[in-house]
Order: structure tokens, then C-alpha cells, then sequence
């Protein structure tokens, strides 16, 4: 069996009245890449928001049930959510490096986090960029604006600022939907990489990449999570017709 990192207990979450997630349990093990798929408007990008509670800087959120990380309620009152957010790191669908060099777009976490020593910074800089796999490429251009970066070097970037952090959990958000193939295929094989020493979360539109990437897959459909299970079961023989359906493009 393996070892779980998140479970998501009878989790519901309401925008005012409306449901958007419904009842929702669903285990997530450590150091696995487990994809969220399904149709837009289903609630996965929602459930994947509520793993590291960005959804409470949403008005009018309310939600009920538990998300336990390393077996602790992290919406607990005394949860300190600033630590949460470094534990649990999240890439966007946009890269949104900030508008500072690219060494200093890795630093600034660190930074935050009481490191000053120049050393230490420039060890976290390299050693956070060599792991998102684009070291190689910037490291003649460290002082430059991580704005003049293309597209996919942007959103390695964003990752590499995640993992300067030191993070157990890294959530991403459609993390390659702006990208070119060729870019694509780097997150693909970086998310492959990365794996080793982090759990991720993958939200995807894309069955190829949720096929290609994850380990398990979970099948969300209008706030409900129909069918969770391996990838390779989800997509060759899930027990919901629902979910065949979906796969095999007869909707979504």
C-alpha cells in the first residue's frame, strides 16, 4: 500500500449557496503525481485549491469535511496557513514570475524566510534552477529580467521559485495549457523527475498528458469525484461508464 500524504475527507465547498464540490474523499500518496481530469467547471481546479486553502481569499467560501496532510486537519483554527502555503507550493497556468531578475525571483522565498547569507542564497538559486531542469539555461543570465525568458523557461522558473521554498507538495494548475509542445514535453519529463522527492497534484485538461504523467488519475464531473484510480486503469478500463465516456471524447 502506499503511503498517503493527503486525504480529502467528505469535503464540500460552497460559493454562497452553490455547491462546487460535493462530498468529496479521495486519497493522494506521497511522492506519486496523481492528475485531476475532466470537463471545465467541474471543480477540479477548486479541489486542488483547497489543499493548500488559496480558496480562502475567495468572499463567500464556505467549506465542511477535512483535508488531512501528514494526518493533520489543515483547516484546523491553529493551522498557521503562511507555513502551509511553503509546505504545499503551487504552479499556475500562467507563469508569473515577478518583474526581478531570475536569481532574485528564486531568493525571494528564501529571503522571506530569514536567509541573507549570499552563499546560501546562491546555492539554493542553483540548486532550485538544476531542478527544474533549467539551470543550463539561465545561468549566464541570472541578473536579467526572468521577464525576457520565453514562455516555457517562465514557467520552469515558477517552478524552481516553488521549490526554493522546500516544499513536501506542489500543486499545479494546468501548468502547461499556455505552452508549446516542445515546452510541454519538458514540464512533462520535469513533473517525471521531480516525483523522487515530491507529491504532486496535476490539474490537466489534457488526457494524453494525465496519461503520461500521473500515476493515479481521479475523474471529476459537475463537483462530484466519479471514479479514482490508477492511470492505467482509469484509461483502459475505468468502472464508470461516465468516465469511458468522457476519455473517449463522446463528452466534455
Amino acid at each position: 500500500m502506499e503511503n498517503l500524504k493527503v486525504r480529502a475527507k467528505n469535503l464540500s465547498l460552497f460559493y454562497g449557496d452553490n455547491p462546487a464540490l460535493k462530498n468529496i474523499s479521495l486519497d493522494i500518496p506521497e511522492k506519486r503525481v496523481s492528475a485531476l481530469i475532466g470537463p471545465s467547471g467541474c471543480g477540479k481546479s477548486t479541489f486542488l485549491r483547497t489543499l493548500n486553502r488559496m480558496n480562502d481569499l475567495i468572499d463567500n467560501v464556505r467549506i465542511e469535511g477535512e483535508v488531512l496532510v501528514d494526518g493533520i486537519n489543515i483547516y484546523d483554527r491553529n493551522i498557521d496557513v503562511v507555513n502551509l502555503r511553503k509546505k504545499i507550493g503551487m504552479i499556475f497556468q500562467k507563469s508569473n514570475p515577478f518583474a526581478k531578475s531570475v536569481y532574485d525571483n528564486i531568493a525571494f522565498g528564501p529571503r522571506i524566510n530569514g536567509i541573507t547569507k549570499k552563499s546560501q542564497l546562491d546555492e539554493i538559486v542553483e540548486y532550485s534552477l538544476r531542478q527544474a531542469a533549467i539551470w543550463d539555461e539561465v545561468k549566464g543570465r541570472l541578473h536579467n529580467s526572468a521577464l525576457s525568458l520565453s514562455g516555457g523557461q517562465q514557467q520552469r522558473l515558477c517552478i524552481a521559485r516553488t521549490l526554493a521554498v522546500n516544499p513536501e507538495i506542489i500543486l499545479m494548475d494546468e501548468p502547461a495549457s499556455a505552452l508549446d509542445p516542445i515546452s510541454t514535453s519538458k514540464i512533462e519529463e520535469l513533473i517525471h523527475e521531480l516525483k523522487q522527492k515530491y507529491t504532486i497534484v496535476i490539474v490537466t485538461h489534457n488526457m494524453q498528458q494525465a496519461a503520461r504523467t500521473s500515476d493515479y488519475t481521479a475523474f471529476f464531473y459537475i463537483g462530484e469525484l466519479v471514479e479514482v484510480n490508477r492511470t492505467e486503469i482509469i484509461f483502459s478500463n475505468p468502472s464508470k461508464k461516465q468516465t469511458e465516456d468522457y476519455i473517449s471524447g463522446r463528452f466534455g
